[in-house]
């Protein structure tokens, strides 16, 4: 391990591994037991946010906002949680959890092309072989039903394709333009704008909020409690304290552990394609954290 790399951020990843691997499975759950997707999204965020951020004050942390501060928030948590993980939501409806993990795998190709336009620097070779590999691994693990051309999987295709950019969004923002805040505070109203937000979408569509059964409001439950309150406050504490490109590496073991619960909770198949798609995306991962590294590497020398 890399003397440079903070202790305390490397356990923080640890818990988004652990616990964001399973949320997919919680997700699928819910919206196949009653769960619209926002009506979901509302009573997962606002709930958790409220309590972060009474925790906060019981900690005597600085809670008021300003005026830029609440802009900032309203912003990065729209696009973590509003379009990265609302889009989640809706094409969770259609497809199997693993499915949407290996999509969502591309998030670290998408933060490492954004970093590049933001900094005006050409790409490297090994960021555009990445790129070139997860995109090949999207078309593979899309095949079969494209062929078949339903619409409820083209619709979930283009959602999961849209998340990962918004999400990859929403962090760099938080990375770069993150307010003076401690991270209780900064997740706690990056989720209640985005809870906020969910509400208001829910309201608009008319979604039923009677129909969820008592599975669908465990699996909200375990979202609130481990992947808002827990990993999520881990999530911010990881970007604060490591670089974001060893951050998104939880894309790596996301998927492969959301397959495996797929499979093993709710009996989804894991067929040759899946399997190929699966191993050019995370192939591209890996080629964009080697690029990262070998440019922080680059950067570091005198």
């Amino acid at each position: 391990m890399s003397p440079s790399l903070s202790r305390t951020g490397l356990l923080h990843l640890l818990v988004v591994y652990l616990v964001w691997s399973s949320t997919y499975l919680a997700f699928k759950v819910g919206v196949s037991n009653g769960f619209a997707p926002f009506w979901m999204g509302a009573t997962r965020f606002i709930p958790a946010a409220l309590l972060l951020l009474l925790y906060a004050r019981w900690q005597g942390l600085r809670t008021q906002l300003s005026p830029a501060e609440v802009g900032g928030l309203v912003l990065s948590g729209t696009l973590l949680w509003v379009g990265g993980n609302g889009l989640i939501l809706v094409a969770s409806q259609h497809v199997p959890s693993g499915y949407v993990a290996l999509m969502i795998a591309t998030t670290p190709i998408w933060a490492a092309a954004l970093e590049g336009l933001l900094e005006r620097r050409s790409p490297p070779r090994l960021l555009l072989l990445g790129l070139f590999a997860g995109l090949a691994g999207i078309l593979v693990l899309n095949l079969p039903e494209l062929r078949a051309t339903s619409p409820d999987h083209l619709l979930a295709f283009g959602l999961l394709l849209v998340s990962p950019m918004l999400w990859a969004s929403g962090t760099l923002y938080t990375q770069r333009r993150s307010p003076h805040l401690p991270p209780e505070v900064v997740s706690g109203y990056q989720q209640l704008f985005g809870g906020l937000g969910f509400l208001a979408l829910s309201l608009f569509f008319g979604e039923p909020w009677d129909t969820p059964n008592a599975l669908a409001w465990a699996a909200n439950l375990y979202l609130v409690v481990f992947g808002s309150l827990i990993a999520y406050t881990s999530y911010i504490l990881a970007v604060r304290l490591l670089p974001l490109s060893l951050v998104t590496t939880y894309a790596y073991v996301n998927p492969v552990l959301a397959l495996f619960l797929g499979w093993l909770f709710l009996g989804e198949q894991i067929g040759i394609w899946t399997f190929l798609g699966a191993l050019l995306v995370l192939l591209g991962v890996g080629l964009v954290f080697k690029s990262q590294a070998a440019l922080a590497g680059s950067s570091a020398k005198p």
